[in-house]
């Protein structure tokens, strides 16, 4: 049996998963006015309590469009949204999207080198920004088209008492306020501007289902930052793809949690459209706090989590050892990251609900594979192709050659929610946008003969030493094995004859008394000669991606910038 061809892994989905989805040529517009249309009363927000339901977030959208229009942002325009979660974020996200422009999100604690290269990359007018990054977007101003930028205030969406809470004159409201909110000088502030504008026109053009949407900045397959376009059809569907996956889920009666940002595109799917597409309550954090979120558990218990494995393992203890009760949450999502088997363990025994893995990438809107959400799952695996997705596993150096049944190879996809291309790079986009519609995702995989895919590492990572191919999480695997050794990252850094050698960064726990030596010792038990890290270098912390993932190249860019760390052991 083919199983590039004979799509084995529909027999492992989920009782009443269907093989795919119908086609629709509804855009997110029609996804937001279709949920306040029967869910109008119930909220679909929750900010520390402060509450919005989906007929107040459909006005606030309308007057927040005319707002923009009134700007100058129409069809085709791009608007960047600098913002932390809040309910601030789903009005601009939608509004923006109502008059056919296009969503550029952005990540709120950027550097200014960062944003701006960003900003002129795509030559957005208006800014949408969170008032404690305003005088930095407007710093950019002369390197980019910024002309205008609109405020937010967070304080401004929390319920009264807090807001009044934080004006009292003592040092920790003071910190706490200065926290979430600072001036803002020399631009215009979002929520008066909405407040005080009439509804858009209701016979206002709307954009069609193939009109840009968002643009995501991504490293993509190669690490150098650029815009993935995204269709209002792309994320469309990979919201049907997730509510198909999911058949347990009730319309109208679940809350999620948005504890990922909004500007990652897997909080984006999951949180903004995913959410909006059931009528869920979305209860909205501006960045992960155990404390924060326990207390919502108690306020309003969630019924559904997509997070990434560090969150589930935090809350699952916090909430045994607090006495929180997480029988609430039938279902949680993990991605971005290998989920351990005991993070499920845990989790599943302190709510009773499913914990499941999932992958995918900027360029698939972002889902494209999952594990069914049923017994039939298997952790160590990212699942099975979604509904109306298509995968191969082909030879890396010769993508129309498809690899044999159980052999590694890299990972193509094929479905609705496959990006458009990377804005205004025709180049990049021909490199992993075949002419069949197939997505060269540069990940190394292997799939069984049931469809469940293992992700066995990035192509663009690969260490090769002596020939030899070394993948650099099956060294962190036998990293994290070694006593004391609480966290890892494996790079491939220039060695002798042209090749690379094994280098390893681990985080070791405060009472550890294993060094560098001792760490390679221990690697040799799990690893053959060649893939033995030859040096190991110890540090404090790793770097990660806004939602925790280590980011290897930086790790890279490090060690190449610092070769003489007197930290790293060396020998054979």
């Amino acid at each position: 049996m083919d199983l590039n061809t004979e799509r084995p892994w529909l027999r492992s989905y989920a009782p009443d998963v269907p093989a795919t989805i119908a086609p629709s040529d509804e855009t997110l517009v029609d996804l937001l006015r279709g949920a306040a249309h029967r869910f109008g009363p119930r909220v679909a927000l929750d900010f520390f309590g402060a509450t919005t339901t989906y007929a107040e977030l459909n006005d606030l959208v309308a007057r927040a469009a005319e707002a923009l229009r009134r700007l100058g942002v129409g069809r085709g325009d791009r608007v960047a949204l600098v913002l932390p979660n809040c309910p601030q974020h789903v009005v601009a996200f939608y509004a923006v999207l109502r008059l056919g422009a296009v969503v550029v999100e952005h990540n709120p604690l950027y550097t200014e080198q960062e944003l701006t290269h960003q900003l002129a990359d795509h030559g957005a007018r208006v800014a949408v920004v969170w008032d404690r990054m305003a005088p930095l977007v407007r710093r950019t101003a002369g390197a980019t088209a910024v002309e205008t930028v609109l405020a937010v205030n967070l304080t401004r969406a929390l319920p009264r008492l807090k807001r009044w809470a934080l004006r009292l004159p003592l040092p920790r409201a003071r910190t706490a306020r200065a926290a979430m909110t600072a001036p803002a000088p020399g631009t215009l502030d979002w929520e008066r501007l909405v407040a005080a504008t009439a509804p858009l026109a209701a016979d206002h053009p709307a954009p069609g289902p193939d009109d840009t949407a968002l643009l995501q900045y991504t490293g993509g397959t190669t690490g150098t930052p650029k815009g993935a376009i995204l269709t209002h059809r792309n994320l469309r569907a990979n919201a049907a793809q997730g509510r198909a996956w999911v058949p347990g889920l009730r319309d109208g009666e679940e809350t999620v949690y948005a504890v990922l940002p909004l500007f990652h595109a897997y909080g984006l799917t999951l949180c903004l459209t995913f959410s909006v597409s059931i009528g869920a309550t979305l209860v909205l954090f501006p960045r992960f706090d155990l404390d924060q979120t326990l207390d919502a558990v108690r306020r309003r218990p969630p019924t559904f989590l997509p997070a990434v494995p560090p969150i589930y393992e935090k809350l699952a203890t916090a909430a045994r050892e607090r006495g929180v009760d997480l029988s609430s949450a039938r279902y949680a999502i993990s991605g971005a990251m290998a989920l351990p088997p005991e993070t499920v363990q845990v989790w599943e025994a302190v709510t009773g609900g499913l914990l499941v893995e999932g992958y995918g990438m900027t360029e698939t809107s972002p889902v494209a594979l999952g594990n069914p959400v049923s017994p039939a799952r298997r952790p160590g695996t990212v699942g099975v192709p979604f509904p109306s997705t298509e995968i191969r596993i082909v030879d890396p150096d010769e993508p129309s050659r498809d690899r044999a049944p159980g052999e590694a190879g890299e990972l193509l996809i094929r479905g609705p929610q496959v990006f458009a291309g990377y804005w205004r790079r025709p180049e990049e986009t021909a490199a992993v946008l075949l002419p069949d519609g197939w997505l060269r995702t540069g990940d190394v995989v292997v799939m069984d003969p049931d469809g469940f895919v293992t992700v066995v590492d990035r192509i663009k990572e690969l260490i090769i030493t002596g020939g030899f191919n070394v993948y650099p999480s099956e060294v962190e695997d036998a990293l994290r094995q070694v006593s004391g050794v609480r966290d890892a990252a494996a790079v491939g850094l220039p060695g002798g004859h042209g090749g690379e050698e094994v280098v390893a960064v681990v985080v070791l726990d405060e009472d550890c008394n294993t060094d560098a030596a001792g760490v390679r010792a221990a690697c040799r038990q799990h690893l053959t000669a060649y893939k033995v890290p030859r040096r190991v270098v110890v540090v404090e912390d790793l770097p990660r991606s806004q939602i925790g993932k280590v980011l290897r190249r930086e790790v890279r860019g490090r060690l190449l910038a610092a070769p003489g760390d007197g930290t790293a052991s060396t020998g054979s």
